[in-house]
């Protein structure tokens, strides 16, 4: 018996279902782990940017109010309204002659005092960076001679130390308990 070949479009339907396939199979094996990779590295060198910004904000803070804030809203707020942040952005030093610009660059360009907002938010999830100072309670007993307790000084210290924490877990800047750890960051 002779068998009766198969007509030429069922050859043609399985080349077209194979590259389809074939397709598929680079775009998900291929392309999309790379857009991902390229998504989370953006992700985590803009909110590490956006991190030590934040830091260099409350260092700033820190030199003129003697404390740190755990308020980013006074922050941004501080950034926005300050000569002495906007000197140090646009002035050169007088010894130099360079323009000492402490805070990064984002992916928008280069930072300035008006788009302090974006500091605000993690690029990913779109949440709040969180930020935190200690606080210190100091007792000192004052003792007469004969023994008895004359008063007890209370003394409370707040803003000595802060931390900066990324809600994406990229990272944090500063510790609350360390003075050695006050202004490094996690990732240097």
């Amino acid at each position: 018996m002779i068998s009766k070949s198969e007509p030429w479009y069922v050859h043609a339907v399985l080349y077209a279902v194979i590259l389809v396939l074939a397709y598929i199979l680079v775009q998900v094996a291929i392309l999309e782990p790379q857009e991902v990779v390229a998504r989370e590295t953006y992700f985590k060198n803009e909110s590490r940017a956006r991190m030590s910004n934040l830091r260099e904000a409350e260092i700033l803070f820190q030199k003129k109010y003697g404390r740190y804030t755990s308020s980013i809203d006074s922050l941004i707020t501080f950034l926005k309204t300050e000569k002495v942040v906007v000197d140090l952005i646009t002035k050169p030093d007088s010894v130099t002659g360079k323009i000492k610009n402490p805070f990064k660059s984002l992916t928008l360009g280069e930072f300035k005092p008006n788009l302090a907002d974006s500091l605000r938010y993690s690029p990913k999830s779109y949440m709040a960076y969180k930020i935190a100072i200690d606080s210190n309670e100091v007792a000192d007993t004052v003792i007469d001679r004969s023994g008895k307790v004359v008063r007890v000084n209370k003394h409370v210290s707040k803003g000595n130390r802060y931390v900066i924490e990324c809600p994406d877990n990229y990272g944090k800047i500063g510790d609350l308990f360390s003075d050695a750890l006050k202004n490094t960051a996690s990732w240097e």
